[in-house]
Formats: structure tokens, C-alpha cells, sequence
């Protein structure tokens, strides 16, 4: 029969998405399964942006502007404008997602077997974008005893190679929900204009950021980064949107927007409907931004404490996003995530993780860490954790 390409047997399985055979199969086995392995928030899409798609004089659902619509990409600078990021529209192309527009930067700057460094743990697509496009991952490993802070500007070097086109950040982090400090940013700009190296910044969560005396800094915040910098970002997460799909890559460097705009214009647009609904959510009231941020942080603490709680699990405090790396008292946190699916229930109720290896790429890195993404309510949360100490004490003593 014919063959399957060796990249597509390459192309890594999500961590994320990975399980849900064996939490179908539960439900189906009446036991109620909570979701704490996937970033969808349950928090309500915007108004503004529901009303755009219900209420709209569209005719004729057409094709948009390869680089996405104009009206869309004019807002869109202006709230970037508002977050100090001075741009114009011609400096936005519009995305299926971020997904799509990691892949046109990825396509943009890298040829096959060209480098890209990433700290680890990192969002786990990035491997499966990587292997995509033929672009070799190399890992610089951040611990969660320190938080995941920025490894050492010695350890970026020491793998900097000919082949190097990039450093890769998530800012705040997937999976980790780090939050850069301006310090590290300086760095991080520092090693790239010294190298002739693009910084790509994944800023989806650019929003969610939750302590008193911090804030989030985009890497075109005035660092001296327009030739290198490239900004990946979505509605998915800053608006409850995931369903929508649309995020944008934006670059001050016209030689790049030039270039990813022939790849824009080989998958025709972005889709309409959804930039509709885009750009009517530009318009939502900054309460809504207030009560959600709100709500994540008290997640966030209450998570957090419990898990505390837990002999022998370490976690680091996150930052921003709605994400954390949690280290368990086990080996192969692959097999407990799905035995907690597969063989254990308490009361008939059981929670499905991610396990924090597809976060990595290093072989063995991360095989006793999950990533918890606190998205439910505060109870559900409390209750979640509740489950995870009781499988833990079955787990480990089989």
C-alpha cells in the first residue's frame, strides 16, 4: 500500500487533546470527568461579539482580504496603539488563529532544518508547527524551582548555530503562565540583534496577567525590535473565542509582512463571519477585562492553595495565562493521567489533565509534571484537586 510521509509520522500527538478517547468512554461509563486539560474558557464571549454575528447585513458570505479586512486590521492597530505598540494596519495579516499565523512566521523565516530556540516547557504545538514546516526545535530548558524564569543568556548562546533563524517565547507562558519581566526582554533583544536572530512572541494571553506591581511586556514595547520582532495573537483566549479562529502575526519589518502575505494569499482568507465578530469585540468595555481577570486570579489562588496541600507535589505560582506546571510524587505522569480516565473514579467523578511531556522537547523532560489549566469554576477546582490527592494515594500504592 502506499506510504505515509516520515513527516507525518513525525508529527507529534497533542498532549493536550491526546486522552479524550478514554474520557469519552468514561462519560459513557456515567462518570463525570473534569476538564482540566485544555485552555477553553467557560467565561461568556462578549456581547458586542455575539451581537455582530446575530445581527449583520452580509448578503454574500465572500472571501476577505487575504491579509484580513480593512476595517478589522485599522481597529486592530488602534488597540494595539493602545497597548503601546506603535503600528499600522499594513503592519497586521490576518490568521486562522494563532496556529496559522505561527505556521506563516515559521514559513517566513525558516527554510528546512533551520533552528528555532524555544525555552521548555512551551506550548505543545509548537512542536507539532515545527515539524510542519520542516524547522528543527532546539530546547533550552527552564525549572519549575525557579519558576520557569529565563534560563541564562549563556544558555542561548551556547546553542546558537548558523542555522539558527529564532528564539521563541510564549509571553504570558503556555504551559508554565510565566509573565517576562522588561529585564528579560531587554535580554532577550540584547541576543538577537547581536546574532541577527527574529524574536516570535506568542502574546495570546497578553491580558491575563494577575499580581498587583507587574505588567506585561510586548516585545514591541520600545526594545529597538522592529527589524526582529514578530508578535503571534488571538482572540481565542482575550475574548472566550476559541471557537472563532482568527489571531493575526503582526511585524514592523516589512520584508517579512511582505513575504508571509504570499502565504496568507495561498489559503485565499481568513474567514469572515469570524472577523466580524473580531472586531465588534474590540469593542468590549473594559469591566468585562476587570471581572475576568478577577475571576482567573481567585482561580489561580484557590488552585494554587490546594494543591499545596498535596505531600510531595510541587507548583509553581503562575504569573499570567491560566495555566500551571504541577510536579506529582510519581514516574510517568503519561500513565496516570490515563488510568485516572480509564481505571479510577471517585463518587463517579474523575478529572482529565494534560500530561506536561508533550510540553517538552527533550526526550524524558517533564514525565512526572502535568499542566492544569484552571478554567473552571472555583468549586469544580477545589474538587478537582480533591480527586487528584485521592488518585495519587491509589496510583501509588498498587
Amino acid at each position: 500500500m502506499p506510504r505515509i510521509s516520515s513527516k507525518g509520522i513525525a508529527m507529534p500527538s497533542s498532549p493536550i487533546r491526546k486522552l479524550v478517547p478514554y474520557a469519552e468512554n468514561a462519560k459513557k461509563n456515567s462518570i463525570k470527568v473534569y476538564h482540566l486539560n485544555i485552555g477553553q474558557p467557560d467565561i461568556k464571549t462578549p456581547d458586542v461579539a455575539l451581537e455582530a454575528i446575530k445581527n449583520n447585513a452580509v448578503e454574500v458570505l465572500a472571501y476577505s482580504r487575504s491579509e484580513g479586512s480593512d476595517e478589522y486590521r485599522t481597529k486592530l492597530a488602534a488597540y494595539y496603539n493602545s497597548n503601546n505598540i506603535a503600528v499600522t494596519k499594513d503592519d497586521i495579516i490576518v490568521s486562522t488563529g494563532g496556529s496559522e499565523a505561527l505556521l506563516f512566521a515559521m514559513g517566513t523565516i525558516a527554510d528546512y532544518g533551520d533552528e528555532i530556540i524555544i525555552p521548555e516547557p512551551f506550548y505543545a504545538n509548537y512542536n507539532g508547527f515545527s515539524t510542519a514546516s520542516g524547522v528543527k526545535v532546539v530546547p533550552v530548558n527552564s525549572s519549575i524551582e525557579n519558576g520557569f524564569a529565563l534560563p541564562d543568556i549563556a544558555d542561548f548562546e551556547k546553542l546558537i548555530t548558523p542555522k539558527t533563524k529564532a528564539i521563541l517565547i510564549c509571553n504570558p507562558g503556555n504551559p508554565t503562565g510565566y509573565l517576562y519581566s522588561k529585564q528579560e526582554i531587554e535580554k532577550l533583544a540584547e541576543i538577537v540583534k547581536k546574532h541577527d536572530l527574529f524574536l516570535i512572541a506568542d502574546e495570546v494571553y497578553r491580558e491575563f496577567v494577575y499580581d498587583d506591581g507587574i505588567e506585561h511586556h510586548s516585545v514591541l514595547n520600545n526594545f529597538g525590535l522592529d527589524d526582529y520582532a514578530i508578535i503571534i495573537d488571538s482572540v481565542s483566549k482575550r475574548y472566550s473565542m476559541c471557537g472563532a479562529r482568527v489571531g493575526c502575526m503582526v511585524s514592523k519589518n516589512k520584508e517579512v509582512i511582505a513575504t508571509a502575505m504570499k502565504f496568507a494569499q495561498a489559503r485565499l482568507s481568513p474567514p469572515t463571519y469570524a472577523q466580524i465578530a473580531s472586531e465588534a469585540a474590540l469593542d468590549t468595555p473594559q469591566s468585562y477585562f476587570d471581572n475576568v481577570i478577577a475571576e482567573y486570579k481567585e482561580r489561580r489562588d484557590t488552585l494554587i492553595s490546594e494543591l499545596s496541600k498535596i505531600d510531595g507535589v510541587l507548583v509553581s505560582k503562575p504569573k499570567g495565562a491560566f495555566y500551571c506546571v504541577v510536579q506529582l510524587p510519581i514516574e510517568d505522569a503519561d500513565d496516570f493521567a490515563q488510568w485516572m480516565l480509564e481505571k479510577f473514579n471517585d463518587q463517579e467523578e474523575t478529572i482529565m489533565v494534560a500530561p506536561a511531556s508533550g510540553f517538552y522537547s527533550t526526550p524524558g523532560q517533564g514525565k512526572n509534571q502535568i499542566r492544569i489549566a484552571y478554567v473552571l469554576k472555583k468549586e469544580d477546582l477545589i474538587r478537582s484537586v480533591e480527586i487528584l490527592k485521592i488518585a495519587l494515594e491509589k496510583y501509588r500504592s498498587q
